[in-house]
């Protein structure tokens, strides 16, 4: 399958996926997408604005996950902001990109996100504490802690990369945005088994 992978961070979802496949990752920090490339030398890392990308180029593609920007939507973010004078909008790309998949794309396709702090305005399923939103079915997985409050040794662990040669990022960050790589390769194979039943 020819796969996009946008907003790929250093690469939690697409870790367990292998490389049978033609993956292009979008990654808008540059130093984010060195490390990525450097995981996955098979992958084309393209550094550029995931939003407009999908927009540009989602008929290329049989198979989409995006993982848009989760802090504005957190229920952290809302308790960080309790207490403060400036509120912040939730960031609407997360919605615009589930609606035009949905109307748009023909192939299979995964949007994920965090457990919000508002309901949600589409309904998405609930796995391994993200939302999901899909246009196929996801059985239930095996529930595993994410250590989420974890150190970045223990990060490392958990999410299976190692991050000692590389400065200048926040090393925790890259790791906690990581879904979860058995999460990513459980709803990838979901696609996929549906995606043979068509092709």
């Amino acid at each position: 399958m020819k796969i996009l992978n946008l907003y790929c961070g250093i690469g939690g979802n697409r870790k367990n996926w292998g490389d049978d496949h033609e993956i292009t990752a979008i990654e808008n920090v540059p130093e984010i997408a060195k490390i990525y490339q450097d995981f996955f030398p098979n992958d084309k890392v393209i550094v550029a604005d995931a939003h407009q990308y999908l927009l540009d180029h989602y008929k290329e593609f049989d198979f989409i996950w995006s993982s848009p920007p989760c802090p504005t939507h957190s229920r952290l973010n809302k308790s960080n902001c309790i207490g403060l004078t400036i509120k912040k909008y939730p960031e609407m790309s997360l919605y615009q990109e589930i609606i035009f998949l949905q109307n748009w794309f023909k192939g299979k396709w995964c949007v994920e996100n965090v457990i919000s702090y508002y309901q949600p305005l589409i309904i998405p399923r609930e796995i391994n504490k993200h939302y999901f939103w899909t246009n196929y079915y996801i059985r239930e997985i095996p529930k595993e802690d994410r250590l989420h409050n974890s150190n970045v040794i223990e990060l490392e662990k958990r999410k299976g990369f190692d991050l000692k040669i590389y400065t200048g990022i926040d090393k925790r960050k890259a790791l906690r945005n990581c879904v979860e790589p058995e999460t990513g390769l459980w709803v990838f194979q979901e696609a996929f088994k549906e995606h043979n039943k068509l092709f």
